[in-house]
């Protein structure tokens, strides 16, 4: 991984949008801090749309999505997307029917109690009841499971045809085969009008965790805040960049390269 530092100033000037990671990239101890949403107020003034690409579930991420500067929230891995509308309304569209994600949800629920009952160490997250498309195992939020443990979860859900991923504070199981990088493009195309990979070197994508490994391989310009060394070893793809700071302050980092090197 490049130092953040390195990114050239005539491949940042031509940023136009960024799309981010939210738990561990723009919070930190699970809450934004002052100089990340600062960040995210300094990229709206300069007229860069910004969209949170999380695992997060879409009754968590709805306050967020009224109240911070970001043009929209994918929540649960690309699946409900979140904005705030003209009037002040909270706005949704879901990836699926709703006939499917009825479906969906009582399969889920099985997988789940599985694996609670096949891994007595295993909890639900604390943010399940919010939970549209998904279910998600703490690993590291308030309940711990070490490595082998994680593996465990994921090889189960995975048996039951789910696709699973690790955060850096939840495995998440779901059905479909969306992931961050199709919600990417969903809302990029619902919101803009535009088509995502004819412009990939005018993003930015900024992440921390095994679960951004996909866009950090997918876009050019791909940035880990310093918290990513955690995973290293286990990413399938590196950032492209390393900011210095870790979680919101590596973020801020992110946002000054971009609008700093537009001013120049």
């Amino acid at each position: 991984m490049t130092p953040l530092a390195l990114w050239p100033a005539a491949a940042r000037a031509r940023i136009q949008g960024v799309l981010t990671d939210i738990d561990d990239t723009l919070t930190t101890e699970g809450a934004i801090t002052p100089d990340a949403l600062d960040a995210l107020h300094r990229l709206r003034a300069a007229g860069l749309p910004v969209f949170a690409i999380t695992g997060r579930p879409a009754g968590w991420s709805e306050g967020f999505a009224l109240a911070w500067p970001v043009d929209a929230i994918v929540a649960e891995n690309g699946a409900v997307a979140l904005w705030r509308g003209a009037s002040g309304e909270l706005c949704r569209d879901h990836l699926q029917d709703s006939a499917t994600r009825a479906v969906n949800f009582e399969r889920l629920q099985a997988v789940a109690q599985r694996v609670l009952r096949e891994l007595p160490a295993a909890r639900l997250a604390t943010d399940s009841a919010g939970r549209e498309t998904d279910i998600a195992i703490d690993h590291s939020e308030f309940a711990h499971l070490n490595e082998a443990e994680i593996a465990q979860v994921v090889q189960l859900m995975q048996r039951e045809g789910l696709n699973a991923t690790v955060s850096s504070i939840h495995i998440n199981g779901w059905i479909g085969d969306h992931d961050k990088l199709a919600g990417a493009r969903w809302i990029v195309r619902s919101r803009l009008g535009r088509a995502l990979d004819n412009e990939l070197d005018r993003w930015v994508y900024v992440g921390d965790s095994t679960n951004d490994a996909r866009m950090f391989g997918h876009f050019p310009h791909s940035v880990g805040v310093a918290n990513v060394a955690r995973f290293q070893d286990a990413l399938s793809h590196l950032p492209r960049y390393v900011a210095r700071g870790e979680r919101g302050a590596g973020f801020a980092e992110v946002a000054d390269a971009v609008l700093g090197a537009r001013a120049a």
